[in-house]
Parts: structure tokens; C-alpha cells; sequence
């Protein structure tokens, strides 16, 4: 029985060590508009209309707005 309790001692102990040692991740960067690619349109090229949700196999991106740059604020189901 000795044994088994020196085994554990040293699993946790084994545990805190590794991570007390670990190296901590970075914080990644917010992503900015120059990291996205959109797909933009050539001079002259025929543009379709869609009014309402519909699906097609070619696609262009004419316009994007409303990027926001504010943090999203939730509260976790908090009353």
C-alpha cells in the first residue's frame, strides 16, 4: 500500500511541475480588414442582383461595411 500512495505522490507532483514549467500561449492579434480576402470584381464585369436568400456558383463580393472593431459583450447567462 506504500507504494501505490508513493505513486501518486509523485504523479501529482509530476503534474504541478509540468505545468508550473508549461510556457504560456500568446494572445493572438484582433484580426484587422487587410487579413481578409474578398474576391473583387474587374471592370466590366456583369453584376446579378439577388433580392432575397439565393444560392449561385459564381460569386463576387461588390461592398462590405459595418466591420465592427468593439469587443462583444455577453453575461454568460448572468441574471
Amino acid at each position: 500500500m506504500p507504494t501505490v500512495l508513493y505513486y501518486v505522490a509523485v504523479l501529482i507532483v509530476s503534474y504541478f511541475v509540468g505545468q508550473a514549467m508549461a510556457t504560456k500561449p500568446k494572445k493572438p492579434k484582433p484580426a484587422a480588414i487587410e487579413d481578409f480576402e474578398f474576391p473583387q470584381y474587374d471592370e466590366g464585369t456583369p453584376q446579378c442582383v439577388f433580392w432575397g436568400d439565393c444560392w449561385t456558383e459564381d460569386w463576387m463580393v461588390l461592398d462590405y461595411g459595418n466591420y465592427r472593431t468593439t469587443k462583444v459583450k455577453s453575461k454568460s447567462g448572468k441574471k
